[in-house]
């Protein structure tokens, strides 16, 4: 017996009678042999995290827009609390981590520049319709590895489209995904603005701290424990009524009071602004986007390769490029 057959196996006696096991997965579009030591989860694992999509994630915005101090959360380190979060609440439910750790290191590398800034940059210029959890199952499906994608298992990829929006994932662990990221983003915001001093702690109101806790660690164990004592042994994945509400409540006043703040979008028309100009600029010249993106305009409508370009790019990457085109350099002198 191979280590992966043994990990299937130890699955069957010790995961939940709801928890989604690995050899009953749909597979992958392109199917593959079997990897003798690692399980079809650990494999999407490993191809996320060795993909560049997933490196770029360290130099894109979570809501800060291109901050100046290093300790605010970036992409990357937003995806690595979703996971974190997932892995204990499917390790305590005995449902299947290594689907959960795949899709939440996975759920957002479809995500663009600068945040939600330039998601709705991308709405505007691209499509209505364009959404960052539809863009990541295009990078795993078409982007990534050279235009042959990633090639991952069907249930992966169903919890990467349904982390958000009202749509549900259709396995349990993917349900988990949804959840961690409220859990994970709503906490670490609350943390970065009082960082960028947005708020103060006596800012959040007082309710919402007693039913919620005080601390980032208080608030993220309630919320996590909240959701394993209402979803023990249960087929489904949900919090506790009084502290979703409460954490809704918080959601709303985050809303209000940062995620719409001027000082945390203070450069939001500008970055809006920039990739506007970047858009026009390659849908009238295609071909000078890296090959990859080039070459899907024969396939494609131009529009469709160049969002798909600009949404890869990082923050920095996109400045920079801006300057390239547009910004005058400094005449060098030559003696």
């Amino acid at each position: 017996m191979t280590v992966s057959e043994m990990f299937c196996e130890r699955e069957k006696t010790y995961l939940s009678e709801f928890a989604f096991k690995t050899s009953d997965t749909k597979g992958r579009v392109n199917p593959q042999p079997i990897c003798p030591n690692r399980t079809e989860f650990q494999r999407d694992r490993d191809r996320i995290i060795h993909s560049k999509s997933f490196r770029r994630l360290m130099h894109k915005t979570q809501v800060f827009i291109f901050p100046q101090d290093e300790h605010f959360r970036t992409r990357m380190t937003h995806t690595l609390e979703v996971t974190q979060i997932a892995r204990i609440i499917a390790r305590a439910l005995r449902l299947n981590e290594d689907l959960c750790e795949a899709a939440a290191l996975g759920h957002d590398l479809g995500h663009t520049p600068f945040g939600h800034s330039g998601e709705h940059a991308m709405q505007q210029l691209f499509s209505s319709d364009f959404a960052h959890y539809k863009q990541s199952i295009r990078v795993v499906e078409k982007l990534e590895n050279n235009g042959n994608g990633l090639n991952l298992t069907w249930e992966v990829k169903d919890a990467i489209l349904n982390h958000s929006g009202d749509c549900e994932a259709s396995t349990l662990e993917g349900q988990i995904i949804k959840i961690a990221d409220r859990i994970a983003y709503i906490n670490h915001d609350i943390d970065d603005a009082i960082r960028g001093s947005i708020l103060t702690l006596d800012d959040i109101p007082k309710d919402l701290i007693k039913t919620l806790g005080v601390g980032h660690g208080e608030r993220i164990n309630r919320m996590v424990s909240a959701v394993i004592s209402e979803s023990m042994n249960k087929p489904y994945v949900r919090m506790e009524e009084k502290t979703w509400e409460a954490t809704m409540k918080l959601r709303e006043f985050l809303f209000e009071r940062v995620y719409r703040n001027k000082i945390a979008k203070a450069e939001e028309e500008k970055c809006i602004k920039m990739l506007s100009i970047l858009f026009e600029y390659f849908s009238k010249k295609p071909e000078e986007m890296p090959e990859i993106y080039y070459k899907n305009t024969f396939e494609e409508p131009v529009e469709r390769c160049v969002c798909d370009y600009i949404s890869s790019m990082t923050d920095r990457y996109a400045i920079d490029l801006f300057r390239e085109l547009y910004v005058p350099g400094m005449w060098k002198r030559t003696v």
